[in-house]
């Protein structure tokens, strides 16, 4: 397979990025430490008709159990569902296929797989703040069955890995007011975090790595529960994503070896890459069985490389729908 293979660099970049990123995770730490009361009174709040929540930082609202209940160290299962989107960001080309796979959540004191989180690891955490590594992954795309990539280089599995911080800005009760009386609704709670995430990308075939550059997205997220019914849950967030030049190069660059006359050669550049917007809907379909239905929308008008002729749609979308089927959950409880 060839791969174009680039000299530019922005590992100076990155560096001062992630050292002013490890700075700002050590001061936001220990602001968030010395302030933690003030903090609880400069949350983002919804007015005096709703009450603040006592929702931990690290308890995602979209499992198995009620906010009430404790949670198990292990569980284990399996999930799969029916997926459609695209290809590859502003791609024309869209693809739906079918995953199952093993289900696995473990709750430990710093490493965390699953339960609505994918994979991290944590470095600091309290009430209010959070900072740790986070993964990501991307499945590869043919370019046979591509029109704008035909001839070219396939995109191959990518993975990203990098620091993450997440900071609570607000917890609600939407069942009380501000001095804690009941409203007599039946609407439940919600939180709205603000995450900052530094990913560093690689692409693989199973043979080699290449390294893809690096990505940074901030995004705001809100997830509730209780709407109508406790064991419903709702998750919304939005995001934007920025990438340097050898992230962008793998999906818009067209290098002179592949360009044709429809498809004339195009150096990418570093920017803007996209934003999204998400909307996901759980809920119990049994004691140990969740269903899960998404869909998202995926905004690029303003995109860096939006005259690459790789660069094919301004809008694009994603759907889901999927299941998990727990199998065995630990009667050890998670610590936190």
């Amino acid at each position: 397979m060839t791969k174009p293979n680039k000299k530019r660099t922005h590992k100076p970049l990155f560096i001062a990025c992630v050292l002013l990123f490890s700075s700002l995770c050590a001061h936001a730490a220990n602001e968030m430490e010395s302030n933690a009361e003030n903090d609880k009174k400069n949350r983002v709040s919804l007015g005096d008709d709703v009450a603040k929540a006592d929702l931990p930082m690290e308890r995602s609202l979209t499992g198995f159990e009620n906010l009430n209940e404790e949670l198990s160290l292990w569980e284990f299962g399996a999930g799969g569902g029916a997926f459609y989107s695209p290809k590859y960001p502003a791609s024309g080309d869209s693809r739906s296929f079918g995953l199952v796979l093993p289900f696995i959540v473990y709750r430990g004191e710093t490493f965390r797989i699953g339960d609505g989180g994918g994979a991290r690891a944590v470095v600091v955490e309290n009430e209010n703040f959070e900072i740790d590594f986070s993964f990501g992954a991307a499945l590869p795309a043919d370019s046979e069955d591509n029109s704008a990539r035909e001839g070219m280089p396939e995109l191959d599995f990518l993975a990203e890995i990098g620091p993450q911080m997440i900071f609570k800005l607000g917890d609600y009760d939407f069942d009380k007011n501000t001095q804690g009386k009941s409203t007599g609704t039946n609407l439940g709670k919600g939180r709205l975090d603000l995450r900052l995430q530094a990913r560093a990308v690689f692409s693989t075939d199973f043979g080699s790595i290449d390294d893809r550059g690096f990505i940074f997205e901030p995004q705001l997220s809100y997830q509730h529960r209780g709407f109508k019914h406790e064991d419903t849950a709702i998750t919304v967030s939005f995001g934007a994503i920025f990438a340097t030049e050898r992230t962008h190069d793998y999906f818009y660059e067209v290098s002179p070896e592949f360009a044709t006359p429809e498809r004339p050669a195009f150096d990418a550049k570093s920017g803007y890459l996209g934003s999204e917007l998400s909307l996901g809907v759980s809920f119990k379909v049994s004691e140990d069985i969740r269903a899960f239905i998404g869909s998202s929308v995926q905004l690029h008008s303003q995109a860096a490389n939006k005259d690459s002729p790789l660069f094919e749609k301004e809008v694009t979308y994603s759907i889901a729908a999927a299941f998990v089927w727990r199998f065995y959950k630990s009667e050890e409880k998670a610590k936190w």
